[in-house]
């Protein structure tokens, strides 16, 4: 995976803790560096950690299904770009929480980073550094989560959806790219 394969994908993989950032800056009366600092480093762990653990599980079931994980990673992505697509869609509006105790962000931490797990098992398949791919990836969403609550705080919910929808789409033609060059059209 080159560069900006991976950087796309991180961007893509961040899109739904950007737009969990946007609704607690949204929600914070008053942001400050620390607020903006803390909710950057819960997703940015959190959606580094995910797709390391998914990677290992991958690596582990990799050998017995080297045939079809281009498909894998296509559906994999495909399916979690569709859903991602669809909550930009949803008229359900979340309730906006400013509270950042560890027991409201460990589980926005978890729900956000889910599809970084799926995403891990298909790294596993690509054969990518891990390490440096998942540093990258925490750092990318460190910054886009930190930049979420100043967005959300200063802008509101308007960008919520759109970031979602930019997530989908990303994850959805990085699943697409895998398949095509696989196959070798590309």
């Amino acid at each position: 995976m080159t560069l900006f394969g991976l950087f796309t994908l991180a961007v893509g993989l961040s899109m739904d803790a950007f737009a969990v950032a946007v609704c607690k800056g949204l929600a914070m009366p008053k942001i400050t560096a620390k607020n903006c600092g803390l909710v950057g480093l819960w997703f940015g762990v959190f959606q580094a950690l995910m797709p390391l653990i998914g990677y290992f599980l991958g690596d582990r079931f990799s050998s017995r299904i080297t045939s079809v994980d281009h498909w894998v990673a296509f559906i994999l992505l495909g399916l979690i770009g569709a859903n991602m697509i669809r909550e930009a869609f949803s008229k359900e509006e979340e309730a906006a929480d400013p509270s950042l105790d560890v027991k409201t962000m460990l589980v926005l931490a978890i729900a956000t980073s889910i599809d970084a797990l799926a995403v891990g098992i298909t790294l596993a398949f690509l054969q990518v550094q891990i390490l440096p791919a998942v540093l990258f990836i925490g750092v990318i969403t460190f910054v886009c989560s930190a930049c979420g609550v100043k967005v959300g705080n200063v802008f509101g919910i308007r960008y919520k959806s759109r970031a979602e929808l930019v997530g989908g789409i990303i994850l959805i033609l990085i699943g697409t790219r895998i398949l095509l060059e696989h196959l070798g059209i590309l």
